[in-house]
C-alpha cells in the first residue's frame, strides 16, 4: 500500500509560500541529498489544481534542471480538482467527486510513496481526512514574517516525530507521522 508523503520548505514562523524568495541561501549538498531521497522513493506525485497549472506549464517546456524535469514529466501524477476536466500533462489523472474514497483506492492499489511538494491547503485537507501518512519539513532558520502558513485556522492534529537531522546551514530535516494515540 502506498503512503502519501508531503514535503515542504518552511520558515521558523511556519511560512511555506514563495520559498524561492528565502530558501536558496540555505541550499547545500545535504539538503539536495534529502530532496533526492524523496524523489527516489516516489512512485507518484499528488498535487492540487493550482500547483498542477503552475508545474505543467513550467516543467513540460523547461530546459532547466533536466533531471527533475525528466522525473516529473514521466511520473504518475494525480491532480485533486473538481474543476479540471482534462489534464494534458503526460501521465496525469484528475481525481474529482468523492476524492477521499478515490485516494484511499489509489493508495490500496499502489506501492511506494505518493509524494507532494507544497499545496498547503491540500495537506490540511489530507490531514483532516486521515489520508496523509508522512509530513516532511525542511525548517529554515529564518522568520519570513508574512505569507501563507502551513497550518492556518486548522483543528488540532497530533503528530509524532519519527526522524530529525540538522544540516550545517541550520536547516532542520524533520519527518512526522499522524499520532493516533
Amino acid at each position: 500500500m502506498a503512503k502519501i508523503i508531503s514535503n515542504f520548505f518552511i520558515s521558523l514562523d511556519g511560512v511555506v509560500e514563495s520559498p524561492d524568495q528565502w530558501h536558496f541561501p540555505y541550499w547545500n549538498e545535504e539538503m539536495g541529498a534529502a530532496v533526492e531521497a524523496g524523489v527516489q522513493r516516489a512512485t507518484g506525485f499528488l498535487m492540487g489544481r493550482k500547483l498542477y497549472d503552475e508545474w505543467s506549464a513550467y516543467w513540460s517546456t523547461t530546459d532547466q534542471d533536466q533531471e527533475f524535469a525528466e522525473f516529473i514529466n514521466n511520473a504518475r501524477k494525480y491532480v485533486l480538482s473538481n474543476t479540471l476536466e482534462k489534464a494534458d500533462w503526460n501521465n496525469t489523472t484528475v481525481i474529482s467527486g468523492d476524492v477521499a474514497a478515490k485516494l484511499r483506492e489509489i493508495k490500496q492499489q499502489t506501492d511506494g510513496g505518493i509524494q507532494m511538494s507544497g499545496s498547503a491547503t491540500t495537506v490540511r485537507w489530507l490531514l483532516a481526512n486521515g489520508l496523509l501518512d508522512e509530513l516532511n519539513l525542511l525548517v529554515h532558520p529564518i522568520a519570513v514574517g508574512r505569507g501563507q502558513r502551513l497550518f492556518e485556522d486548522t483543528p488540532t492534529h497530533p503528530l509524532k516525530l519519527v526522524k530529525s537531522e540538522t544540516f550545517k546551514t541550520g536547516v532542520l530535516n524533520l519527518a512526522y507521522v499522524p499520532d493516533a494515540g
